[in-house]
């Protein structure tokens, strides 16, 4: 049981280099974003509530009602492995949550539920332990996507940057923090549709397409070793070098056929106010990162996100290499977040 109030949070995530290839086997470089889930835990006597505002989702269930669904588990809940068919199916109908249903906002009660029967079942709070967050956000990862990468809870847990090849997670030590522009294209897209497109062109055209992802490997080092490079000594000759990583692998991607026409226009727009963008993630839409030198005047980033904004799409300033989960004092928090948390 709670006798305070708790307030933690966790940063975003993007992949900063090695989309779609890394399903091929080659490095990906993924980075905290610091731009931040809040979670607010208070107690709340003889219930268990559930508010995601940003979700529109709202629950209430009887502490009672719950620790009797969770002696009626025939098998125990384990960090180490997937939620089983069962658990799933069974919280499903607690929940009141269709089969077919995909939507976010049952996906994270779901999730929720699991783990707060999981996790109050087998150790109460530890915040402090990050390789037991990791393990238990893994599996809130499962229940919503059913075979995550690990990626994002990792980067979640540890924040910073991770290198990640072939299953293999690595924290990249001293890493800076870069700002950048984070902007949501709003064109939705499928990542499987595109995964499968990926895989067709490179099956039709191995021998054009296997060295440009051999390329895409080979700048995911390089950014690497830049990264690791720059905290030891933050000289600025070391962003050009950045600026061009982002324009080859740019190339790349649109090569490899995950483009998209509003893609082009962010780095169009972005490139007017001489800055350098990519598309991150899964691309046929969705986001493009843009690198912010530390001498970039604030008149030309307001600019670009008003000429951004000025397309239709969504646009943030932030930076990577963000912390990863932080246990907050309320007192230390900004204004808007303690407004945010008391609509919740």
């Amino acid at each position: 049981m709670l006798e305070r109030s708790l307030v933690l949070s966790a940063p975003g995530k993007a992949i900063l280099h090695g989309e779609h290839a890394v399903v091929y086997g080659k490095v990906a470089l993924a980075v905290a974003l610091d731009l931040r889930t809040f979670l607010r835990l208070r107690p709340a006597g003889g219930s268990v509530s559930l508010r995601l505002p940003s979700l529109g989702a709202a629950a209430s269930w009887e502490r009672s009602r719950l620790q009797a669904l969770r002696s009626g588990f025939s098998a125990d809940f384990d960090e180490s492995k997937s939620p089983s068919v069962e658990q799933l199916n069974t919280l499903r109908e607690f929940a009141g949550i269709t089969a077919e249903s995909s939507a976010p906002e049952s996906l994270a009660t779901l999730a929720f539920l699991y783990m707060c029967l999981a996790i109050s079942a087998k150790y109460g709070w530890t915040e402090e332990e990050l390789s037991l967050i990791n393990s238990w956000a893994f599996q809130g990862e499962r229940v919503i996507h059913g075979n995550p990468s690990g990626v994002d809870n990792a980067v979640g847990t540890w924040g910073g940057a991770l290198r990640y090849q072939s299953g293999k997670i690595t924290s990249l030590k001293r890493v800076p923090t870069l700002r950048i522009l984070l902007t949501n294209t709003k064109v939705p897209r499928s990542t499987k549709v595109l995964v499968a497109d990926v895989k067709d062109k490179i099956l039709k055209f191995p021998a054009i397409m296997n060295p440009v992802l051999d390329s895409i490997n080979a700048i995911s080092q390089e950014c690497q070793s830049v990264l690791e490079a720059m905290p030891g000594n933050p000289s600025p000759e070391y962003y050009p070098v950045l600026e061009e990583l982002f324009d080859i692998n740019q190339h790349h991607l649109n090569v490899i056929g995950v483009g998209h026409p509003s893609l082009d226009r962010l780095c169009r727009v972005t490139a007017s106010h001489g800055l350098h963008s990519k598309l991150t993630g899964a691309g046929g839409g969705g986001c493009g990162i843009t690198l912010l030198r530390p001498d970039t005047s604030p008149l030309a980033v307001e600019a670009a996100k008003r000429d951004l904004c000025a397309c239709g799409f969504e646009c943030w300033e932030t930076n990577i290499g963000a912390p990863g989960v932080t246990l907050h004092s309320s007192s230390a928090l900004k204004a808007e977040v303690l407004h945010a948390l008391s609509m919740s």
